[in-house]
């Protein structure tokens, strides 16, 4: 199978997992990336040395957990499952301990907010615990400022929206 096939058929079993548009949206832009450089190669062609070389030079100025890196290491481990690798051996992952802030990083990020509008962002995600891609989302039709709630919308669909207090002690 051609990269650009299986890709498709990656981000298809993504899309009924309930993926949102925006993630899709940014796997479609790994897989140009990835077609790009192996210039839509048989799936059966590839072997460790190419992946490894690939994701030592797309990924070498990203964190771990980094959504690219993320991606790719999702990509290559379903189509292993699907039987289309077979020349690669996929290392064991350990399972990833969260990263939290501390209160001091916390207080450092409160005090590099400049203006109102960034403060109300971060102390609303802050507090919250909503992603990026919902407050992107998020709209002003769903404020509710009679009882000071909002209403999120998930960036997975299969969950429903979640309405947050917004109490007034900023």
């Amino acid at each position: 199978m051609l990269l650009s096939k299986a890709w498709a058929s990656f981000v298809a079993d993504k899309r009924i997992e309930g993926f949102s548009p925006q993630t899709l949206k940014a796997y479609q832009l790994q897989s140009s990336l990835l077609i790009d450089y192996f210039n839509d190669v048989e799936m059966t062609l590839m072997d460790t040395y190419q992946l490894k070389e690939y994701l030592a030079i797309t990924c070498k100025h990203l964190k771990p957990a980094s959504l690219a890196l993320r991606i790719m290491k999702s990509f290559f481990r379903w189509s292993h499952e699907k039987a289309l690798l077979v020349r690669i051996q996929l290392p064991k992952l350990r399972n990833r301990i969260p990263k939290y802030l501390t209160e001091r990083e916390i207080e450092h990020l409160r005090e590099s907010c400049q203006s109102p509008i960034e403060k109300a962002i971060f102390e609303f995600m802050f507090s919250t615990g909503c992603r990026i891609g919902e407050i992107v989302a998020l709209d002003k039709n769903h404020i509710n400022w009679s009882n000071q709630s909002a209403t999120v919308n998930s960036t997975f669909s299969y969950l429903p929206p979640l309405t947050f207090i917004i109490s007034p002690s900023m």
